[in-house]
Order: C-alpha cells, then sequence, then structure tokens
C-alpha cells in the first residue's frame, strides 16, 4: 500500500459537479493506492502511519493536532512507466479488491479518533488542494 502526502490548508473532492469531500483547515491530502499483496495488515499499518506521521507544521501529526484528513483511492499509484510510452496497471489492485482496503483505512483512521473526509471510489474526480509548503511525502507500508 502506498500513498502520496500532501499537507494542505485546505483541499475538496468533486464529483459530477458535487463536493462530496473537503476539508477547509490545514491537514493532510492523502492520495492512497493498493497493490495486490495488501491486505489486513497494511490497512492497519497505514492508518496509523497516516494519523502519526509527523508532517504538519511544527514537526506534529494529526494524531496529536486533531488535523483532518482528506483520503482520495488512486489506482494509478502503482502504475509503472517503465517500458514504452503507455503506463502498465498490472501492479494495482482490481477495484474489487481495493475498495474494501482503502474503506478499511479510513474506518481505521476514524477509529483512532481522526477526522476524515472522502472521495468517491472509482468515480472521476476533481481534486482542489492548496499546498503548505508545499510539503509532500511517498508513504509505503
Amino acid at each position: 500500500m502506498r500513498a502520496i502526502v500532501t499537507r494542505v490548508t485546505r483541499a475538496s473532492v468533486t464529483v459530477d459537479g458535487v463536493v462530496v469531500g473537503k476539508i477547509e483547515e490545514p491537514g493532510l491530502l492523502v492520495l492512497l493506492g493498493v497493490t495486490h499483496s495488501d491486505g489486513p495488515q497494511e490497512v492497519v499499518n497505514m492508518a496509523r502511519k497516516l494519523h502519526e506521521i509527523r508532517a504538519l507544521r511544527d514537526e506534529e501529526s494529526c494524531a496529536t493536532t486533531g488535523a483532518p484528513l482528506l483520503v482520495v483511492s488512486q489506482f494509478t499509484l502503482y502504475g509503472s512507466t517503465k517500458k514504452g510510452r503507455r503506463p502498465s496497471w498490472t501492479e494495482a489492485a482490481r477495484p474489487e479488491q481495493a475498495e474494501p482496503l482503502v474503506d478499511g483505512v479510513v474506518a481505521a483512521l476514524r477509529e483512532r479518533g481522526a477526522r476524515v473526509a472522502t472521495g468517491a471510489f472509482g468515480a472521476m474526480m476533481a481534486v482542489e488542494s492548496v499546498n503548505d509548503g508545499p510539503f509532500t511525502l511517498l508513504v509505503e507500508v
């Protein structure tokens, strides 16, 4: 499981002209990708890492500040561009495997007390964000 984590001052996800998820204060925008070998342990580990990673200002985390997270599924994080000009998606988990794991990360974050907004799995989404820094990390578990 991997995520691109960006510190933002605000972020939102729109589907068909309707905002489906947003954070309106400093927090983290998380683009989350799932691969074939991911399972329940990666869900727990990723939720812990996202909640506790010290990526906010003054080396704080969402766990210590209560800052929100906007989690957006992103199968393209497992795209490979090593050969040719067309990305290969063979390392990305199929939707029927990925969706429950993405939902699991969101649920595990909420169980930890995190405030979490989400995108819409499988939808064509417009993601808007205002980067803070900019500060962006690749997180893998």
